[in-house]
């Protein structure tokens, strides 16, 4: 089960995502940071936008069209784009219309403000 990655460059515009959270064992979190938080945890709360996340996130080349994501899921490409316009709707991914074809790549900022709300404290 591989994925398909067409050989377009990466998606050379990311997001600025700026840490919203200290971590979770430092301090209290303000409304709109759980808000923040709380939107991002939810789109992962699905295996197939988890399983999404992780074959982005682990794409050699940075971006992978959306048609190649439907096998490895083993999901149709109309449920395929709904798991990907929630991740990209949380700020987990981003995307790019090339020709008929929408291409995504994770936003690795926004898995490290994630990964740091989540951090022991050192």
């Amino acid at each position: 089960m591989s994925t398909r990655i067409r050989s377009l460059p990466v998606i050379p515009t990311q997001p600025n995502v700026e840490r919203c959270c200290a971590s979770l064992q430092v301090s209290t979190l303000a409304a709109d940071e759980a808000e923040v938080l709380a939107r991002r945890f939810a789109a992962l709360g699905d295996p197939v936008r988890l399983r999404l996340l992780s074959i982005l996130a682990t794409s050699g080349d940075g971006a992978v069209c959306a048609c190649d994501l439907v096998e490895p899921v083993g999901k149709s490409q109309s449920t395929v784009s709904h798991h990907l316009k929630i991740l990209r709707e949380a700020g987990l991914v981003t995307s790019e219309r090339r020709g008929t074809n929408i291409w995504y790549a994770a936003v690795p900022a926004a898995l490290e403000v994630l990964r740091g709300a989540l951090s022991p404290v050192e």
